[in-house]
């Protein structure tokens, strides 16, 4: 990839990963995901022999999933070190440079790891080719909302106090975008939905050093070299919560979680009908009248 086309430092991500997991992460937002994860995978009657989990920033999917029976072997992958320490057979290796054979896996699942490639198209086709025939994709990212809040208080405070804006908060991919690249990366039966959870912060203060312990700090490439100004922060933290406290003067912030899954094609699945090729009509099923293109309505304009 072209080095103007980068988004994350992807170095500066995997030290503050290191860090936090030194420090002793807050892993709340993890374990919800990884628990929702394990839930989604245990309505699906198969059983996968081999499965990867993809660059999630901490072990707690493969927490949630070591019980599982439908999976019978689970491989840690990420360039980070925070698996190091973790049971169960495990790769260290770049999320954009996946090391499988085509064909290799039965089953990858991702919590909110994938929204920090550089090249989520380019992964996900990787993904898709290292899925064996029916094999399943099934991950977890952060969506555009995430930090919503935080995002506008430091534009306003940065505006205010500085005459000008820099990138403090990722841009994260919306649903319909998602829902796009999967298409794109030739999945079969591709899902995407949402979930938005609201967690509650004594103050914005609170917040960022949860995000510290997340190793989810500032990565861009374009972010600003400098040390952040006392007078933007602070002005920052006080235009979160006159804009985004609650009653009890607690402030909220937004996680989008989005979740996707997709198949890798195989002729026993089930395919789209043909245009024209329905047995019913629409309007029998509504018990509605059927208006012909060249009817007026009526009441109503042609």
């Amino acid at each position: 990839m072209a080095e103007d086309r980068l988004i994350f430092d992807r170095a500066l991500l995997r030290r503050r990963h290191a860090r936090a997991a030194l420090k002793g992460p807050a892993t709340f937002l993890m374990d919800r995901v990884a628990a929702e994860l394990a839930e989604r995978l245990a309505l699906i009657t198969r059983r996968f022999a081999i499965a990867a989990d993809i660059g999630s920033p901490t072990a707690a999917l493969q927490g949630a999933l070591g019980s599982c029976a439908q999976i019978d072997t689970l491989i840690g992958v990420a360039a980070h070190a925070s698996l190091d320490r973790e049971g169960g057979p495990r790769i260290r290796a770049d999320e954009e440079a996946l090391p499988f054979k085509d064909g290799a896996l039965d089953l990858v699942v991702s919590a909110l790891g994938l929204q920090f490639v550089n090249d989520l198209p380019g992964t996900l086709r990787q993904i898709r080719r290292a899925l064996k025939p029916d094999g399943l994709f099934l991950a977890a990212l952060l969506g555009e909302a995430t930090l919503t809040e935080l995002r506008q208080a430091f534009a306003a405070a940065e505006t205010e106090i500085e005459g000008g804006l820099s990138p403090r908060v990722a841009p994260f991919a919306d649903i319909r975008t998602l829902g796009g690249l999967l298409q794109r990366a030739e999945f079969a039966l591709p899902v995407v939905d949402r979930e938005t959870l609201t967690v509650r912060y004594d103050s914005a203060f609170s917040l960022m050093q949860d995000l510290r312990r997340m190793g989810a700090t500032n990565m861009l490439i374009a972010r600003r070299r400098t040390p952040l100004r006392r007078a933007t922060l602070m002005r920052a933290a006080e235009i979160y919560a006159a804009r985004f406290a609650d009653q009890d003067q607690r402030v909220r912030a937004t996680f989008d979680v989005v979740w996707v899954s997709g198949w890798a094609p195989h002729p026993t699945q089930q395919q789209p009908l043909r245009p024209g090729s329905a047995r019913a009509r629409l309007a029998d099923a509504l018990g509605a009248t059927e208006i012909s293109a060249g009817e007026d309505v009526p009441g109503g304009r042609r």
